[in-house]
């Protein structure tokens, strides 16, 4: 057996049934869950259509590469969304089963096994990036994600032999489950470490369509190597998904782009590995990435919910609105696993303890004494949930 496999912990929702095991969830109230990132708003309809008309292409293999078209709408939307100059969607553009699938296999394709080589993540993270770098024959390096250092990674401590023995760096922008989002000067430097000590920067992206000023979208990866004069995004690949932008979680339809020596070689190696998008999936795909109009409406409920959820708390919980995304990282006036078990036993909502999240690092745990809301339930509920906690937070 793979030796990674006896170092995988628990996932955060196993770990979430564990810590509720010995209770049972306030009687009378309906169940409100603000603990998993699943989106609850309705998935496009003119989607869906496509993908019914054309469930005959379940008679057809799909190939790893995907579609010509879906390639070329991606790179279409990429040059829209980000400014840039030119995105080959031959080379540069690879379709994916969401970026989960994608985030965990990329790992396995570019890291060189062996007892020094290092995959760094922010902490907290998304597990994928823990379990990938583990089952790649890695040992995983967490950089802390604190009020101190504005809710990104403190990229200051990680030390020249660590960017030296460093393979591969996950970063999320905008983050999971802190919302920050990463600057251009911010992501300009990474770029510049990673082509001094030759590590392959993997950004996770697939959270940037949710923002609140329309005006000014999170930048990504390719957009700062772009305004750096480099078309060829050196070191540098990007992940995106329908999921969150379009509330298509269901589809598994994603994409990486970037460095084209790096896709191929990952091209290479899902060959291999089996995951192709199926074809009435990558047409729906296709519509979803060539619309605007339905993601600036998903947008428009966000700003509306989390405007309503803070009124709820303001003046009870200390919690800010996330830069983007759509949780919520508040602190709790208890430890964040008692804060949760009040929650489930006293009020029937549920919400994710930070430190499932996170691991002990630099002598701390970055996740502790916070919880993660995610707000992708009707605003209705949202707002029961709020005022549900507010109460709960009266009686501590």
């Amino acid at each position: 057996m793979n030796p990674g496999l006896q170092h995988l912990e628990p996932y955060p929702f196993t770990k979430l049934q564990q810590l509720f095991s010995d209770l049972a969830p306030a009687p009378g109230k309906n169940a409100i869950a603000l603990s998993i990132g699943e989106p609850q708003h309705p998935s496009p309809q003119f989607v869906l259509d496509i993908i019914a008309a054309n469930l005959h292409r379940l008679a057809n293999y799909p190939t790893s590469a995907g579609l010509p078209e879906l390639r070329a709408a991606i790179a279409a939307w990429l040059m829209r969304r980000y400014a840039l100059p030119a995105v080959d969607p031959d080379s540069q553009v690879l379709p994916v089963n969401g970026t989960r699938e994608a985030l965990f296999s990329f790992a396995q394709a570019v890291v060189t096994p062996g007892p020094q080589a290092l995959v760094m993540s922010p902490n907290p993270f998304y597990q994928i990036y823990e379990g990938a770098a583990l089952l790649a024959g890695a040992t995983p390096r967490f950089i802390n994600c604190t009020q101190e250092s504005g809710l990104l990674p403190d990229f200051n401590s990680v030390t020249a032999q660590q960017w030296q023995q460093c393979q591969l760096l996950y970063i999320c922008s905008p983050g999971n489950p802190t919302g920050a989002v990463m600057s251009t000067p911010q992501l300009q430097e990474l770029i510049a470490l990673a082509r001094e000590y030759d590590f392959i920067i993997a950004s996770d992206e697939c959270y940037s369509e949710i923002y609140f000023d329309e005006a000014s979208p999170p930048p990504g990866l390719l957009q700062a190597c772009a305004a750096m004069g480099d078309a060829d995004f050196r070191n540098c690949v990007v992940f995106h998904s329908l999921s969150k932008r379009s509330n298509l979680p269901g589809l598994r339809s994603g994409f990486v782009a970037g460095d084209a020596e790096i896709l191929h070689s990952f091209l290479q190696y899902r060959t291999y590995h089996g995951c192709a998008l199926p074809i009435h999936h990558q047409l729906g795909s296709i519509a979803a990435w060539n619309d605007e109009a339905h993601v600036e409406a998903n947008r428009q409920q966000y700003r509306d919910k989390f405007a309503a959820v803070l009124a709820e708390f303001s003046g009870h919980l200390t919690v800010s609105a996330p830069d983007a995304g759509f949780y919520l990282w508040p602190e709790t006036p208890v430890s964040d696993t008692e804060f949760a078990r009040q929650l489930y036993a006293g009020e029937n909502v549920i919400v994710l303890p930070g430190r499932f999240l996170a691991r002990e690092s630099g002598g701390i745990n970055p996740g502790e004494n916070r919880v993660r809301m995610a707000l992708v339930a009707t605003q209705e509920h949202c707002v029961e949930a709020a005022q549900r906690i507010v109460h709960r937070l009266g009686l501590l």
